[in-house]
């Protein structure tokens, strides 16, 4: 899969994914809470909210902003995203289904996405056995964007992941701010609102009328085939801790003959992700191995292997790419 992409999907996910939710009252209810917990019951309270405003994503260099509306009923969640920079398109979103339209080019392109993980992407599943992995700590609280949030550290106990720094607002809880932490603490990317405005008066049917108006524009919707590893022959020799199996996807590849696929096989502790890609070997495209840095938190891995190419992409350290490169067999 091509870095190009992944980058751009970075983007996008850190900017149109956005998650409300529920702060904690003080230090002690941190404390009290498991991680689990607090991340369900902050998602599940997004739900409830409506706001606009400006999102700011930064790491390293490279920064990119977006102007957001969101909208919740209880069972519907809509969104419109506006990025500031780059490209021209609007971004569209009803629980699961998404929808890009790119005016310049007159496409629209439509593909379903997992509604779970919202702001930015932070929740990936229901898994109750993050508190193996991780803990939960109270840092206090702080002015952010105009609002008064507490602050929340979610600390990995091992090497295989990274930490988040989390600022939710006191009375609705909407977290405001998001910091991923390298191993040593570091801050590898940022995200956060630089306006925002709570309650606003967002009109669900009017999103949902904008998302249907693809008169004038050329739909595509991506091929993406349901499978499992094992139906395309491949597992992993052993488990990688804390991490599960999200689900497989056979997706063609662009740069390939028509009819040529790559599988990709999503993997999630709860918080992090990682995507095993594999494709037939070409060695037109696929001419060096290594890992590469994609900004921030994200970084690829890429592997050949007999007749394949293995390409692990996660926002997760070089080394933990590097288990999951190193155990993916072919069955026999």
């Amino acid at each position: 899969m091509s870095q190009g992409k992944h980058t751009v999907a970075w983007v996008l996910a850190a900017t149109a994914l956005l998650w409300c939710g529920v702060g904690l009252a003080a230090e002690s209810a941190v404390a009290d809470t498991s991680i689990h917990a607090w991340l369900v019951r902050v998602h599940e309270a997004s739900r409830q909210r409506a706001y606009t405003g400006t999102f700011v994503v930064s790491a390293g260099a490279k920064t990119a902003s977006a102007k957001i509306w969101h909208v919740c009923d209880g069972t519907q969640q809509m969104e419109r995203v506006e990025p500031l920079s780059g490209q021209s398109r609007s971004i569209f979103r009803r629980n699961d289904q998404v929808i890009t339209f790119f005016p310049e080019s007159r496409v629209a392109i439509t593909e379903k996405r997992d509604s779970l993980g919202l702001f930015p992407n932070l929740l990936k599943s229901s898994d109750s056995d993050m508190g193996a992995h991780y803990q939960l700590k109270a840092l206090g609280n702080e002015r952010v964007v105009g609002v008064e949030a507490d602050i929340v550290e979610i600390l990995p106990k091992d090497q295989l992941r990274y930490g988040y720094r989390v600022w939710s607002e006191k009375r609705t809880g909407l977290i405001v701010q998001l910091q991923t932490l390298d191993l040593e603490g570091r801050v590898l990317e940022q995200a956060a609102f630089s306006e925002l405005q709570l309650d606003a008066p967002v009109s669900m049917p009017k999103l949902a009328q904008m998302m249907a108006a693809t008169d004038g524009y050329r739909v595509e919707s991506p091929e993406m085939q349901k499978t499992t590893a094992e139906a395309q022959g491949w597992t992993l020799r052993r488990q990688v801790p804390g991490f599960k199996a999200m689900g497989c996807f056979l997706r063609p590849v662009a740069a390939s003959a028509q009819g040529v696929h790559a599988m990709q096989w999503m993997f999630s502790d709860g918080l992090a992700t990682v995507s095993l890609f594999v494709e037939p070997f070409d060695r037109r495209r696929h001419t060096r191995e290594g890992s590469t840095d994609l900004g921030g938190a994200t970084r690829t891995l890429t592997r050949h292997l007999d007749a394949w190419w293995i390409t692990a992409v996660g926002e997760v350290p070089a080394a933990t790419l590097g288990v999951f490169a190193q155990t993916l067999e072919r069955r026999k």
